[in-house]
Formats: structure tokens, sequence, C-alpha cells
């Protein structure tokens, strides 16, 4: 469940419905009094009387015409039938009818009327004007208030006015509605989803991270969890492996005092037997004894390597140029191995680091020494150095077939080997000693096809200190 989102949602609520409806309720208040409608009941009646008023006008003047047309006091204008052709077209019409009278309207938008009288074959015309008032245009304007009255009853203002601001209103409001859903969403999300990496590192999943998608300051909060899981899972490696190698050490001190204390008496024994035995067999038990002595020998290498191994070495901080150091042991392991071909690439401003040369040495020189037997005749080796986020590393990949999954699963794992040259505890020793100058050896993608090592060493500052980490 997203609380963060849905109290930014209940928070929206809040803080618009109320500051809404008062809005609506206002406003609907004052459109009560602003629009009113009584404007439009008085045209309506006003309309409705002119009406009435232009109608009794008219009849009476028409009457009134009528009347004095037939009294003899106004002169007709007389239209022949000969003259047709320039009639007027009322007068046209008129002809064309079967009244024998009609009052029709004439002149400027009807301010004149015309008593149109048949006299047999001769249309008898008698006019009087209206003065200022034009019935044409007085029936148009009542027929416009009227049209005009009907729309308004047919819209219902107010309502819809009413109905289109609530509509309006109600609109916005759901578009901010969703857009803040999207927008709180697009917030919690990765605050939810950092949660969530918080709580499964806390379980104890070091492998926990959050994809960061941003650069504001939730971004660089997950940025900064990221790296602290990161950190976490590396510390928390280094510690597992560095017990294991106490539990090692521990063993390795026991196996290499027993094994110790048994062959001292087996030497002197082997050798006593030499002296006492006859002239006759001696060259046998020379051979014998010799073969021996070899074995016992390589057991006592083991042993060293043991002791070694199980040591604590006083650790010895300093500034090392990286560089330099690379260079200096592969030229010294150049000669051991000349049918291998060396190259470096070196960083051009790496940083000095803090670390004890001595055992710096020792690691590449296992790492080198490695690399040499894995490349074989005719094969290669790279030194790289690089710097980088306030570490600095130093690789070494070689030609040679690379390593399998089972190898990378225990390659760092203290292991007991019957080769001639190999006791098994050489990287298990070498990752030991970056561990304690507060560095790592990882297993990195070879450049050469075969495998490829990155030693990892903190740049050195003002104030050096011993790494307080040992065993």
């Amino acid at each position: 469940m997203n609380r963060l989102r849905d109290r930014l949602i209940l928070i929206f609520l809040a803080a618009t419905l109320a500051p809404l409806a008062a809005t609506i309720w206002i406003t609907t208040s004052i459109l009560e009094e602003s629009v009113d409608t009584s404007s439009t009941s008085r045209l309506d009646t006003l309309s409705k009387s002119l009406g009435v008023t232009a109608r009794g006008l008219y009849e009476r003047a028409s009457e009134d015409l009528k009347r004095r047309a037939q009294a003899g006091a106004i002169q007709p204008r007389k239209y022949e039938p000969l003259d047709r052709a320039s009639w007027p077209d009322a007068i046209k019409v008129f002809s064309g009818g079967l009244d024998g009278e009609r009052v029709v309207r004439s002149g400027e938008e009807g301010n004149r009327l015309d008593y149109l009288v048949r006299h047999g074959n001769e249309i008898w015309s008698y006019s009087e004007s209206l003065g200022e008032v034009a019935m044409d245009r007085l029936t148009r304007e009542i027929r416009d208030a009227r049209r005009a009255v009907e729309e308004a009853n047919e819209r219902d203002l107010r309502r819809g006015v009413k109905r289109t601001y609530i509509v309006l209103a109600a609109a916005i409001w759901l578009v901010s509605l969703a857009l803040l859903v999207y927008l709180a969403h697009r917030i919690s999300r990765p605050i939810q989803e950092l949660t969530t990496g918080l709580g499964n590192l806390a379980a104890g999943d070091l492998t926990a991270r959050v994809q960061a998608r941003r650069d504001d300051e939730i971004g660089r909060a997950i940025g900064a969890f990221n790296n602290m899981a990161g950190r976490l899972q590396e510390s928390t490696e280094r510690l597992v492996y560095l017990r294991q190698l106490a539990s090692w050490q521990t063993l390795a001190r026991k196996m290499a005092h027993e094994v110790k204390n048994s062959l001292t008496p087996i030497r002197l024994t082997v050798e006593e037997m030499l002296v006492r035995y006859d002239d006759a067999d001696r060259g046998f038990m020379e051979q014998a004894t010799q073969i021996v002595v070899d074995e016992i020998e390589t057991l006592e290498r083991r042993i060293r390597a043991f002791s070694q191994f199980a040591a604590e070495p006083p650790v010895q901080p300093g500034e090392v140029d990286v560089n330099g150091l690379l260079q200096e042991r592969i030229a010294f392991l150049k000669t051991s191995h000349p049918e291998v071909a060396y190259d470096c690439r070196l960083a051009e401003s790496a940083p000095p680091v803090v670390a004890d040369q001595d055992l710096l040495k020792g690691i590449l020189t296992n790492l080198l020494e490695n690399a040499a037997e894995a490349a074989g005749e005719g094969g290669r080796i790279l030194g790289v150095t690089a710097a980088d986020g306030g570490r600095v590393s130093i690789e070494v990949h070689d030609s040679g077939p690379g390593l399998s999954e089972q190898a990378r699963s225990s390659l760092f794992q203290p292991t007991i080997s019957f080769k001639k040259r190999g006791m098994g505890l050489g990287l298990s020793i070498a990752r030991k000693s970056a561990l304690l100058n507060g560095g790592d050896i990882i297993v990195v993608k070879g450049e050469l096809g075969g495998a490829g090592f990155r030693v990892l060493l903190p740049v050195a500052t003002h104030g050096i200190q011993t790494h307080p980490d040992r065993g």
C-alpha cells in the first residue's frame, strides 16, 4: 500500500473540496442576484402591447383613409392599362387579384398607406402618410422582440449559467485530481521503492538496490542508498572472508606445529640409518635416503607457507607510486619468464596510494607469477593502472585459458596444492594483504582472453594511519 500517495491525495481533497464548495455556493448566489430575467418579462409584455397598438393604429389609419377617399377629400392617382409596364409592384399585384379594394403599406419602411380601388380597367390609388410611424420597421422590431423572448424562455438563462459553471468547476477539479494522482504516484513511487530497499537491506539482503530514474533530492537519496548498500556488501564480504581466514590460520598453525614435530625425528632417524648401514648396500640406502629427505624438505616448504599464511604481519602503510612499483615488479620478473611478453598501460596522473610497500610487492609478484604460468610460452601479460572514485586500481591480465565458473567460486579460498611450485595459498595470502591495506582483489574480465585481476587501493591523504583490520 502506497501510504504517501494516499496521504497526498487526501490532503488535496481536504484542501480543495471545502473551498470548491464555498466557491460554487457564493458564485451561484451572486448569479441569482446578477442574472435577472425580469427584463425579459418586461420585454415580453412591451412587445405584446406594441403589437396590439400597432394593429389598432393600422386599422384606424386604414378606415380613416377609406372614409376620406370615399368622401372625395383625397385625390386619387389613376393607373391606366396602357401604362401597365410602369406600374409599381403593389399595383400589379392588386390588379392581378380579385379584390375590389385593398389597403397596402408603401413608402420608406411602410410609413405610407395606399388605398387601392378598381374603377373598370383603371386602378385608383389614394395615399396618406403616417408621419414618423414606419409600419414595416415597427412590425420587424416587434417580431425580433418576440423571438428574443422565445429564445430566452427556451434557454432558461439562470439555470444554464448555474449548470455551466458547476460542470466547468467540476471538470477543472477532476483534471486537477487526475494530475495530482499522477504526480503523487511519480513522487511516492521512488520513495516506496527506497523504503522497500531499506527493508530488504535490513532483512539481510545485501544485494538490494534501487534503480535511480531522477536527478533530484530523491534521486540523490537513492544513489546514497545504493552506494551505502554496496559498501556494506563489500565490508560484509571482507569480514566474512577475514573470519574464514582466521579459522584457516588457526588450523594452519596447529597443522604446521604438528607436522614439524613429526618431520624432525624422521629426518634424524633416516640420516642415522644411512650412517650405520653396511657398505655393500650403501648406494641403495643413499638413494632412498635422498628421496625421503627431498620429500621432507617439500613438506617443510609447505609448512613454511602455512606459517606465513597463519602469521599476522605488521602493516606499515606509506605513500606508494603504483606506476613505478608495477614497472619494477615486471622488470624483476621478466628475466625469470623470458618466454612471456609483458606490456604496461599506465595512468598518466595516478595519485599515490596508502599501502605497505612490501605487502603490495608480494601481491603483484603473486599475480604476475600466476599470469606467467597461465600464459605459458609465447603468451602475453598486461599490467594496467587507473584512478577512479577515490581509489587506484592495478590490473593484471594474461592470455591464458581463463577461469572456469567453478574456479571463480573458490578462487580466494585457502586450499592445499600438490603442484611442484604451488602451495594453494598464494591468492588467499594476496587478498589478505590487500584487505590489510584497506583495499581488495576482485576478478575482472580479461582483456587478453584469459584471466584478469584488479587490486583496489585507497588514495593517499595527508594523514596516513595504520589500517586497523588484522587477520
